[in-house]
Order: C-alpha cells, then structure tokens, then sequence
C-alpha cells in the first residue's frame, strides 16, 4: 500500500517530531522500504537520526514538495516531518497541485496526521484541518500522552465530533517515564539505541531498567500505530524484540 504520511500538528511542542521517529522506527523494525523528509530546518531530528532514509524538504518550494509524492509512487512508504506553523505553507501545495486528486489516481493513500497535546489550542487547530478534508484521504488524530493527561474534555468538543464525521481514527501516543526520556534526549540516542546500547565504554547509554522501560513502550506504541491506518498493520511477527 503506497502511503503519504504527512505528521503535523501546526503548534509547537506537542510531540510531532516523536511520532514521526516513531514511525520510521516502526518500519525498521517491520523490514520495510520507507523514505522519510524532514521539513524542520531548526532541529532536523529525522535527519539526525534516519539519516539514511531521510532528505530535506523546503516546504516554500513546490519542486521541493512534488518530491513527497513521487517518493511515495517510488518507495511505498513516506514519512514526512512538518514543522510547527508549516500548514500554510503544506495547505497551499496540496490545493495549488491537486495532490489529493493525484494521489488517487495512483492509488497512494494521503494521510494526515495531526498530534495534539490537551491544550485548546490543539482542539482548534484539529477543526481548522478537519474542515479542509480535500487534503487527505485519511486522518489520524493522536493524543500525545507525553503533552497531557486530559483529553476527556476534547472527546467532546466540536471538532472531534467533525473529525469522527470524517472518519478521523483516534490513537493515543502513551507517555514514557519522563526521566528516561529525558536522558534519551541528553545522550541524543535514537530509539533503536536507547534500547540496545548496553556498553558505556561505547559512548552513554541507558541502564538496564531503563532500557526496558523503551521497550515495553515500543510495543505500547506500535500497537497503537497498527490501529492508526490499514497501512500499518504488521508483516512480520518479532514480539518484544521489535525494537
């Protein structure tokens, strides 16, 4: 199944570059072709860590853009990064381009993904998506865990009735025990490394605990990624080990 995932959110801090390395972590683990791009010229993570599945894309640029969806016609799979306040910028060459309609036509599936915390901005910005649904097939709307704790509130609000109207799926992005996920960033590990990494004489790593903590919320959080969208479901069967 070809896949445009497109990973944004519009507001700053609410996970979206997590998601998205999560993402390319899942099809890793999973054996399977992806490209990825990476619109944040500020803190590339995805260039940092996949680098090389990972390219730059200047989201100003429609020549630059156009290459998302010929990647996905080339490879399958894309996972795109999109900065906080880029939906501008995406809106007007998903309209401008009719990639929507292309994509169709090439039967690749154009997949928004919209990561919130539980802040009302999130809310708002969830309805300002939603209420443009020529630029996706399909929306996956991901409470971030890691951003908020209360989203009972949110499941009531207009725009998550707008989006379950639209046939948005809901996932929730379990939190990590905030210290190890601190350390993670401090000793600037990937997922796969923060994992596997057990030699401190090789450069830091997390202690056993910890590592097994990463674990067991990779497995939390590729079963949610598995409900996320028909593209995700898994190819291979590796149980703990998927990390």
């Amino acid at each position: 199944m070809k896949t445009l995932h497109l990973i944004g959110g519009e507001k700053g801090g609410v996970g979206k570059s997590v998601l998205a390395r999560l993402l390319c972590q899942y099809f890793v683990d999973q054996d399977r072709a992806f490209a990825a791009f990476d619109g944040d010229g500020s803190h590339p993570a995805l260039l940092r860590y996949y680098a090389e599945f990972t390219q730059p894309v200047v989201l100003a640029d429609y020549a630059s853009c156009d290459q998302l969806l010929i990647a996905a016609l080339e490879t399958c799979n894309v996972v795109v990064d999109l900065p906080a306040q880029s939906e501008r910028a995406m809106s007007r060459w998903l309209e401008d381009s009719g990639v929507r309609d292309l994509a169709e036509e090439n039967a690749v599936h154009l997949v928004r993904w919209h990561v919130m915390d539980d802040g009302k901005d999130s809310v708002a910005l969830l309805a300002q998506l939603i209420a443009e649904p020529q630029q996706a097939s399909d929306f996956v709307v991901v409470r971030n865990y890691g951003r908020g704790r209360d989203f009972g509130w949110t499941e009531e609000s207009d725009a998550h009735a707008a989006a379950a109207q639209a046939r948005a799926r809901f996932i929730d992005l379990p939190a990590l025990h905030a210290a190890t996920m601190g350390k993670i960033d401090r000793i600037d590990a990937s997922f796969w490394a923060a994992c596997h990494n057990r030699d401190p004489q090789c450069g830091p790593c997390l202690n056993l605990l910890e590592r097994q903590r990463v674990k067991i919320w990779l497995r939390r959080v590729y079963r949610e990624l598995e409900r996320a969208h028909p593209s995700l479901q898994p190819t291979t069967d590796v149980a703990g080990e998927r990390t």
